[in-house]
């Protein structure tokens, strides 16, 4: 079973230097260095690296002492060979345009190949180049000869995901034997789409050991060597005409590289502290490492860090919308807070409770947040849009005003983008924000729909209502004044503000047309028309109305007849339609990755548009199909 080292910095290693006792002379550090432990039921084999000691000293293997929690242990010591450890190596390589001034790609081209000629045979090594996105990609492999070919057949091209680079090298290498990622870069990260956090805590947790070879400037190489010192790797700063050197210096590293192998103290079976120490020319060195020496049988889980939902770029843009919003949020407080009313007018609102006039809407003071906004959204809302809004509020039984509606929908709409860039990054936060734009309308008109629906179901009751009040000597408000009070909503309701409207000033006939227009009922403003002959050449308007009842009574009962028996058509549609969305909904949460290329590919993003398309196009067709107007 395979056991986790987690190194110890700087402050343990000094607190092991107290707890152990080494003999000899003083002590030193950071000359020799624990790369990887593998802990068993049987014992623990450790690799240590001893390429740093002064002048390149040779290690007497005799000398070398391990100890666990301060107590010796026996050990053998070997120099690693073939099918000791399986100890794997990927080249990381920048490939940007950056590289190709002052000859730096041909030097990092050499200095590779001098890396693959040193390492040992055994060593497996792959490689990844990168630019903007990751483009070439070698498999660990000790067929050197193979990553010398594909080292041939890079180009350079824009941009530098480095941080991509190094997840791609981190993930080629499994999760097997002692792993390290050397990477070679001379610019910042521009482009990827993991961070340096996440991918510090990824490599910390896989144990893969990041040196990095930095031809950059200072500035830009500090972000990677963060990134080494978080895993105990390197940072060796170097010029193209030294990469040579420092690239076969890291490769014979590897050629001496010892194989330590104890079986621990049979009463540890939790975390501790095992140091190495050895002695050469005359002084002491040892390093220190915290070791799970777990129980027979228990297995350790590790979590996975994940992976940035967006990039930087990205973030930074959702950074400057965030700022843009709040900028707004303060004019509309500031610019809302005005009130231009003057001091008749203040006092009237006050009597009143409210304004009841729309120029007394658009002066009002806004006294808190939501007022300030919609005096804001009002002045915005041309008198046109404000027109038909209003008229679709209006018809669909909504109280809202137009102002209220757009900042409602607007708020919808960035509070659905906010939403999916935080799950899902900015491909989310797209179809948030198409989606919050999009259904408030859907819904509007489905209510509209709906209550026009109800409206024209009651219509020839309610005009038998008015008919028969006709006939008993009312006149035509009063005979509509008692469907308003034995009627009902939304008929009822639309009766009552027509009335409102006569007793204002507004002929009836005008008033009732208005209820039409609102609710955009055909039939209804066909009984209007008849309304407005009768009154022009005159008539019996109670028989006229019961005519007009009888034929919307039939025309309802056919309505009806006809949606019954196109049922199936409409229901075969809509299964139809939903069923390559629905059938892309289980997909996702069955077997992500068979679908994954249609939303992480050029390609697949062509096919859903074309799917799209013709879906839609399909609906449509399915729809003329089942709809018969009556």
């Amino acid at each position: 079973m395979s056991g986790l080292a987690l190194r110890l910095s700087g402050v343990a290693a000094a607190v092991a230097t107290l707890v152990l006792s080494v003999p000899g002379a003083a002590s030193a550090e950071d000359e020799i260095t624990i790369d990887h432990v593998e802990s068993s039921e049987s014992g623990v084999d450790l690799i240590l690296s001893v390429d740093q000691l002064p002048g390149g000293a040779d290690v007497d293997e005799d000398s070398v002492e391990v100890s666990v929690d301060g107590r010796a242990v026996d050990a053998t010591v070997k120099t690693v060979a073939a099918g000791d450890v399986e100890r794997s190596t990927m080249l990381v390589l920048d490939a940007s345009n950056s590289m190709q001034r002052g000859g730096k790609f041909e030097a990092a081209k050499g200095a590779v190949d001098a890396y693959l000629a040193a390492a040992p045979a055994d060593v497996r090594i792959g490689l990844v180049a990168f630019a903007g996105k990751v483009t070439t990609t070698v498999e660990p492999t000790t067929d050197h000869d193979a990553v010398t070919a594909a080292l041939d057949s890079i180009t350079l091209k824009r941009g530098t995901s480095v941080y991509d680079g190094i997840a791609a090298g981190m993930a080629a290498l499994g999760d097997e034997g002692a792993r390290s990622v050397l990477v070679l870069s001379d610019g910042a990260d521009t482009s990827s789409t993991t961070t340096l956090d996440v991918l510090s805590r990824q490599a910390a947790d896989a144990e893969v050991v990041v040196d990095v070879v930095s031809l950059a400037e200072d500035a830009r190489a500090a972000e990677l060597a963060s990134l080494a010192e978080a895993t105990q790797g390197g940072v060796f700063p170097a010029d193209p005409a030294a990469l040579s050197a420092v690239f076969g210096e890291q490769a014979d590293a590897l050629s001496k590289q010892l194989l330590i192998s104890f079986a621990p103290p049979r009463d540890v079976t939790a975390d501790a502290s095992v140091d190495v120490a050895l002695t050469s020319q005359g002084q002491a060195y040892h390093d220190s490492t915290l070791v799970a020496f777990a129980d027979p049988g228990t297995e350790l889980d590790v979590v996975d860090s994940g992976k940035a939902l967006v990039s930087r770029p990205v973030m930074l843009l959702g950074a400057l919308a965030l700022a843009v919003g709040l900028g707004g949020l303060l004019a509309t407080v500031l610019v809302g807070a005005s009130d231009t009313r003057s001091g008749t007018q203040r006092r009237l609102d006050v009597y009143f409770g409210e304004n009841k006039s729309k120029g007394g809407r658009r002066g009002a003071s806004a006294t808190d947040l939501k007022g300030s906004a919609v005096a804001v959204a009002d002045r915005v809302v041309s008198a046109d849009l404000e027109t038909r809004i209003s008229q679709r509020l209006t018809g669909a039984g909504s109280g809202l005003t137009a102002a209220e509606w757009l900042l409602l929908h607007t708020g919808i709409a960035v509070g659905s983008a906010m939403a999916g860039f935080l799950f899902g990054g900015g491909t989310l936060a797209m179809v948030g924000l198409v989606l919050g734009a999009v259904l408030p309308w859907v819904y509007l008109r489905f209510r509209h729909k709906r209550r026009l629906n109800r409206f024209n179901a009651n219509l020839a009751q309610s005009l038998g209502l008015i008919a028969g009040g006709l006939q008993a000597g009312l006149s035509l408000p009063q005979a509509v004044d008692t469907v308003v009070r034995e009627g009902n909503e939304p008929i009822a309701g639309e009766f009552k503000r027509a009335l409102i409207e006569q007793r204002l000033g507004v002929d009836i006939t005008d008033a009732l047309e208005g209820v039409g227009e609102r609710m955009e009922s055909q039939d209804f403003a066909w009984v209007v028309m008849a309304i407005r002959i009768q009154r022009e050449v005159g008539g019996n308007l109670a028989e006229i109305l019961h005519t007009v009842s009888d034929t919307l009574r039939e025309r309802e009962y056919l309505r009806r007849q006809v949606k019954a028996l196109s049922a199936e058509g409409r229901m075969s549609a809509y299964l139809l339609a939903a069923l390559p969305v629905g059938m892309f909904g289980y997909m996702m949460m069955a077997n992500r990755e068979y679908v994954e290329p249609l939303y992480t590919t050029t390609m697949g993003w062509g096919f859903l548009a074309a799917a799209g398309f013709l879906l839609g196009l399909g609906g449509f067709m399915m729809s003329k199909m089942v709809k018969v107007e009556v």
